[in-house]
């Protein structure tokens, strides 16, 4: 399971005790999670007034850079199309895969220089976070553009007979060019219509080529004709088409358009392949980038929510829970039960929102401990 549950408590009478209770209490008898220390640094404290401010702030910008993450996770899925079963290996945080840089989470220096306040921690976080949102969106749509485009045209270049280009299909020498009187025209027949094709096309109207048609191409449906008539019978041949149910394709030989057309999907396709290989690699170095920052507002609001209910001086142990689906309702009771003399309070909410299926509490969840949850699947589908 990709579920952590971010948790403190204060020390006793010393941190390590703390996490020695908790271990004897979740695994040593009932092997309900695997745990790991949280390392949190000394950062600066600041005044009440501050922290209480910055907990709401806190909160809002964890919301903000997990939808940039899950947008980036998405947006990588949808780069590599056919291949995004390869997705989970290119979303990393520090070259190592997300679990394992949780489990063994080192707080950064020298991206966030813990001498500086936690709101200008916090500020430089929102800063890259909404750099990383703003370079996101610019890319996004100058790829989507390049691939719509190309997708527009190879839809052109597929399908029916009655729609598809048909600038692979037919050649200079199918057609009759450059002539006064006559015209070469490309009619749609359906396959079971052929042999009515071939009986009635030169009759279709006064002026038509005899032994002038000729398949060009079939798919399963139906095949491409030629047939050549003199010009002023162009219109009454095509209303004759039309009642015997051959479909005229209004196209007229254009050496220059066609090249334009093959060169501009080989040009539409070079730019996407350029592109590909370079945006993959923004996306996995600022999704990894992302993901510290979020992981590192997590810790911070751990820090906050620990100096606001359990005082100072600080002294608190940060500690990161892994369960498993079917031991998070006991784990739940075993952590209430263990901390319940920190806040008697929360227990009421626990044990209702326990109890009651399908109650989201996710922006209300309140415990007699510090908790906060990390999920690390952060895209919108299972691979």
């Amino acid at each position: 399971m990709s579920e952590f549950w971010l948790i403190s408590a204060p020390g006793e009478k010393t941190c390590q005790q703390t996490w020695d209770h908790m271990m004897v209490a979740t695994t040593r008898t009932n092997n309900l999670s695997t745990n790991h220390k949280f390392n949190i640094p000394d950062l600066k404290v600041g005044t009440l007034d501050v922290l209480v401010g910055l907990s709401d702030e806190l909160a809002k910008l964890d919301g903000f850079v997990e939808s940039v993450l899950k947008k980036v996770a998405q947006y990588m899925a949808d780069v590599l199309e056919d291949s995004r079963d390869k997705v989970q290996e290119n979303l990393l945080a520090n070259g190592v895969d997300l679990v394992t840089y949780i489990t063994r989470f080192q707080w950064d220096m020298a991206k966030y220089p813990i001498k500086q306040s936690l709101k200008n921690i916090s500020e430089i976080i929102s800063k890259q976070v909404s750099q990383i949102d703003n370079d996101l969106k610019a890319r996004a749509s100058a790829y989507n553009n390049l691939k719509g485009n190309l997708q527009n045209l190879e839809r052109k270049n597929a399908g029916s007979l009655l729609t598809r280009s048909l600038a692979d299909i037919v050649k200079k020498e199918d057609f009759v060019i450059d002539s006064e009187y006559l015209i070469t025209m490309l009619v749609v027949v359906p396959k079971t219509g052929y042999a009515d094709w071939q009986k009635t096309y030169e009759t279709l109207a006064e002026m038509v080529v005899p032994r002038s048609t000729n398949l060009l191409f079939e798919d399963q449906e139906s095949g491409l004709f030629s047939v050549t008539l003199f010009r002023k019978a162009l219109d009454d041949f095509r209303h004759k088409a039309r009642e015997n149910k051959f479909t005229m394709r209004d196209f007229q030989y254009n050496e220059e358009e066609l090249k334009a057309d093959k060169e501009e999907m080989t040009r539409l396709s070079t730019d996407k392949k350029k592109q590909f290989g370079p945006l993959v690699r923004w996306l996995k170095v600022n999704f990894s980038e992302a993901f510290i920052a979020w992981v590192h507002i997590k810790a911070l609001r751990v820090f906050v929510e620990s100096v606001l209910r359990y005082g100072l001086p600080v002294n608190f142990q940060a500690m990161l829970l892994q369960p498993t689906k079917k031991t998070m309702k006991k784990l739940r009771e075993v952590l209430n039960e263990l901390y319940k003399h920190l806040d008697s309070s929360a227990a009421g909410i626990i044990d209702s929102a326990m109890d009651i299926p399908g109650l989201n509490l996710s922006q209300q969840e309140y415990y007699p401990y510090v908790y906060y949850k990390i999920d690390c699947n952060l895209l919108d589908f299972k691979l």
